[in-house]
């Protein structure tokens, strides 16, 4: 597992423990013109939530892949926090958000690969 497998994974699980949701990893690594190598986007049902796992995710990954963001956003009103690694962003969003957005659908040329909910 190279180092960049290795922070998505450590993401996933810092995601998962605060009961994040609907994860998926859009890789972009195929597309020239994507300013990052990817985005994991997850879903809180709450802004509480939200700003939960997004502490589980600078926390967590900083403990166990040795990695602190460069910067991160959006805890003023939780609405939408994103955590930015680099090469890799983290979108947390409240349903809503998420839904008006649509990260997914924009990039829908780059790989998506869900991760299946823990329940």
């Amino acid at each position: 597992m190279n180092e960049n497998e290795k922070l998505i994974q450590t993401i996933i699980e810092a995601i998962q423990e605060k009961k994040g949701r609907d994860i998926v990893h859009v890789d972009l690594t195929g597309i020239e013109t994507a300013a990052a190598q990817g985005f994991i986007i997850a879903t809180g049902s709450t802004p509480m939530q939200v700003t939960t796992v997004a502490d589980s995710v600078r926390e967590y990954v900083e403990k166990n892949a040795g990695q602190r963001p460069f910067n991160y956003d959006g805890y003023q009103n939780a609405q939408w926090i994103i955590i930015d690694y680099g090469n890799l962003f983290v979108h947390i969003f409240v349903p809503d958000y998420r839904e008006r957005y649509n990260l997914e659908q924009l990039w829908a040329d780059a790989r998506i690969n869900t991760i299946p909910n823990l329940d």
